[in-house]
């Protein structure tokens, strides 16, 4: 080994001696670029030495300068915390700047957190604890109506959302409730890297059919839902399951969308199978029209299995009975939307046009009177629909007037051997809304609300409502 490492001494020398002796003209000018290559570095290493030893006298000069603004404040034990705040800015970042990519990476996990806080008062000629849509057999639990009456604390929102990973994101909207109740809205996991234009969901979430449907109460632009809604989807149609969209790429906007899940919402039943108890199916496109109109056309299909579904309603007698319904149900919905803002600035004044078709198809057996000993049992088939068309004009910026009309169409239902047990009528329920809302800003507005409500046949329901929202923390744009 000792007489190894001479040798090899004396062999590393004589090889650039022999490969200079050995030099070809191509040879010389491969050297001549080796060299110039070495110089170019050398030049380099030299600029970035400098710049080094630059940025170290500014750290030491801040060093320096916080050292000595510390002083002061501590010697007069004068707002102590406020000044070694400041005086310790400058060396933190400087220090922290080296690993600065590192920081704002495990940031970038961090979940935000938004609240949304919402109240109204209300001032309605009927009682609420009446109401009803007369030919129509609602859910138990479904939300419909104006809500309680007087001044109560609306349904609010806290919502936790944060990048999981480079393929994940996840989301949480918990609602919290006047009643004091607090329930899941959506809970579910998002891919993020699927590529292709293909997005998946999986967990709690609203279902992407319509317009309305997939969009929170506070980013509604009046304080209830459309009746259409109320009445064939039992307010908002959500579910555990798994979704699947698809965004072409075309200049043209134009998304396809997918849904399985348990279907343990109206119209289905919330029941213990292997199997999905709904599917959907929804196709959306749009575009624009010069720099001031947009507009976007829509099409869904939901299908629901139900068994012993919990249906009120109204029999031959205008007494309020207990159903039960076993059975598939599928709801079409049409959405169209249009608005238009000068040259595309929507901050000063801009029009909102959008409208909804509803149209539900039942199938199946229902029970009359099933909380009673005199149930009985018959075929139920019924083709139940319903619209809305509604307009908001902002004026001026941070307020916005806006108009909705609405009404709903029971059809002929058959009951089967229970036809004459069932109110029969060829009323159509309506509704007429003005709203007027004031926003100072982003995150805060309130409005007031005028409507007619003629959804009982006979009753005249005048609803005036009050409400703020308050959103507090990080929250997402709204979709289009």
């Amino acid at each position: 080994m000792n007489k190894l490492i001479p040798a090899s001494f004396a062999l590393a020398m004589a090889l650039p001696m022999a490969a200079t002796h050995a030099q070809t003209p191509a040879a010389a000018e491969t050297a001549a670029d080796i060299k110039a290559l070495r110089q170019e570095m050398e030049a380099m290493r030299a600029a970035y030495e400098a710049r080094m030893q630059a940025l170290e006298q500014r750290l030491r000069s801040a060093e320096a300068s916080a050292t000595a603004a510390a002083k002061p404040a501590t010697a007069a034990n004068t707002s102590p915390a406020p000044a070694a705040a400041t005086a310790t800015a400058p060396t933190a970042v400087a220090t922290a700047a080296p690993g600065n990519n590192k920081t704002a990476g495990a940031n970038a996990f961090n979940p935000a957190i938004s609240l949304i806080l919402s109240g109204t008062y209300a001032n309605t000629s009927q009682d609420p604890e009446n109401y009803g849509i007369t030919g129509f057999h609602l859910p138990t639990d479904g939300e419909f109506g104006p809500g309680t009456r007087g001044l109560s604390l609306a349904e609010s929102e806290l919502g936790i959302s944060a990048q999981i990973d480079p393929f994940w994101r996840g989301s949480l909207k918990l609602a919290l409730h006047p009643d004091n109740q607090v329930s899941v809205e959506e809970a579910y996991v998002q891919t993020t890297s699927l590529g292709h234009g293909l997005t998946a969901k999986a967990g709690r979430f609203l279902s992407g059919i319509g317009y309305l449907n997939s969009q929170h109460a506070h980013s509604w632009d009046f304080i209830d839902n459309a009746l259409a809604y109320q009445a064939l989807t039992g307010g908002q149609y959500g579910d555990d399951g798994l979704q699947l969209k698809w965004l072409a790429p075309l200049d043209q906007y134009l998304e396809l969308g997918a849904e399985i899940g348990r279907g343990r919402s109206h119209p289905g039943t919330d029941t213990s199978r292997n199997k999905p108890g709904m599917w959907a199916l929804s196709a959306k496109t749009g575009g624009d029209i010069g720099e001031s109109h947009s507009w976007r056309l829509g099409a869904s299909l939901l299908n629901a299995k139900a068994n012993a579904q919990e249906l009120v309603g109204l029999n031959a007698a205008g007494e309020s009975v207990h159903s039960a319904f076993d059975g598939d149900t599928q709801v079409w919905v049409l959405d169209a939307i249009w608005k238009w803002a000068p040259n595309g600035n929507a901050t000063r004044t801009n029009f909102k046009l959008q409208g909804e078709y509803l149209q539900s198809r039942r199938k199946g057996s229902l029970l009359y009177a099933a909380d009673s000993d005199a149930a009985s049992s018959g075929d139920y088939r019924a083709t139940l629909s319903g619209w809305y068309v509604q307009g908001v004009y902002q004026f001026m910026p941070a307020w916005r007037v806006g108009l909705r009309t609405e009404r709903l169409d029971a059809g002929r239902p058959d009951y089967g051997l229970n036809s004459d047990l069932y109110a029969q009528s060829r009323y159509k329920p309506a509704k007429h809304s003005l709203m007027l809302d004031y926003s100072p800003s982003e995150f805060s507005r309130i409005r007031l609300q005028l409507a007619q409500d003629r959804s009982r046949e006979g009753v005249n329901d005048r609803q005036l409502m009050l409400q703020y929202q308050m959103s507090l923390g990080a929250h997402g744009a709204h979709s289009y």
